[in-house]
């Protein structure tokens, strides 16, 4: 079993790992994802350049594709399958790393969190991604590997997991924080959401700690703890208590729920359809969002 400070790893250990082939039991997986105004494909970069050994992990095809709001999470049955399929089972140590060039990493700890909720806690994130292994001239590749199929046995952990039911009983009771990991412009509603139809705002009551300030803005790599929670001390949120995370469709509250794991809070659910999901099925009354205030006038 991973301790806490493992679940982030450093691309010399991974690069040291590596150099006599990928051990049996570790998995590496890109699990690049790029929000649709970017213009960019992550299977497609995937299958261009990557780390040498890994797989691709496609949080838009494990999901559920019932589900009106993107890349939601799939049921137990489905993910055993994708994680099967993908040589990982409960022995595996699974390496998740995807190639943001501004951060160091953007979809990563969606994946950390998705092994989390079915039951696995061995998963490492790559500290500064792809952009950090390819900085320092560490070998890619083009080749796509087959891995041998397993058998994944999945437990869902429904604590670490909230629906927009929960955010809005939250609204009425007050009982947990609620901090959202979009950019300062998104949340006040000064900036543009990247999804049509979907407006800039915030769930009232929720504090702003976006994603990108977690990170060392020169390489890309996490800052360290003492700085992490001093940022989220500054930010009003108090790491003894109940902390739930948000975003704009979920992928970036795992990268401050991943920041809050590192400062041994372990118990930071996500709220999955995030600002998409409340802006479609919310009230105006229920939400802090410039436009409406518009409409109204």
């Amino acid at each position: 079993m991973l301790t806490k400070a493992s679940a982030l790893v450093t691309t010399k250990w991974l690069h040291n790992v590596l150099k006599s082939g990928v051990p049996k039991d570790i998995r590496i997986l890109d699990s690049s994802f790029h929000l649709p105004s970017s213009n960019r494909n992550g299977r497609k970069e995937y299958q261009e350049k990557h780390i040498p050994g890994a797989s691709y992990f496609d949080i838009d095809e494990c999901c559920d594709k019932s589900s009106p709001y993107g890349h939601m999470l799939p049921d137990t049955k489905h993910f055993e399958r994708y994680a099967g399929d993908l040589g990982i089972d409960l022995s595996t140590h699974v390496v998740v790393y995807d190639n943001s060039v501004n951060y160091g990493f953007f979809s990563a700890p969606r994946i950390w969190w998705m092994f989390r909720v079915f039951g696995h806690e061995t998963v490492s994130v790559l500290d500064g991604g792809f952009m950090k292994w390819c900085s320092e001239g560490l070998p890619t590749t083009s080749e796509v590997v087959q891995v041998p199929k397993t058998i994944f046995h999945g437990l869902y952990h429904p604590h670490l997991v909230k629906s927009y039911e929960d955010i809005a009983n939250n609204l009425k009771d007050n009982s947990f924080q609620l901090m959202d990991a979009r950019g300062e412009g998104r949340f006040m509603g000064t900036k543009p959401e990247p999804r049509e139809g979907i407006e800039p705002g915030h769930i009232p009551d929720s504090k702003n700690l976006c994603y990108q300030d977690i990170v060392d803005k020169e390489s890309g790599v996490m800052l360290d703890v003492k700085e992490i929670k001093k940022l989220f001390n500054e930010t009003g949120i108090d790491l003894s208590k109940p902390l739930v995370s948000t975003c704009g469709s979920g992928v970036t509250a795992c990268c401050t729920a991943f920041a809050a794991y590192l400062c041994e809070k372990e118990d930071v659910p996500v709220y999955d359809g995030s600002w998409t999901e409340w802006y479609q099925r919310s009230s105006p009354d229920m939400r802090v969002c410039p436009s409406d205030k518009k409409e109204s006038t």
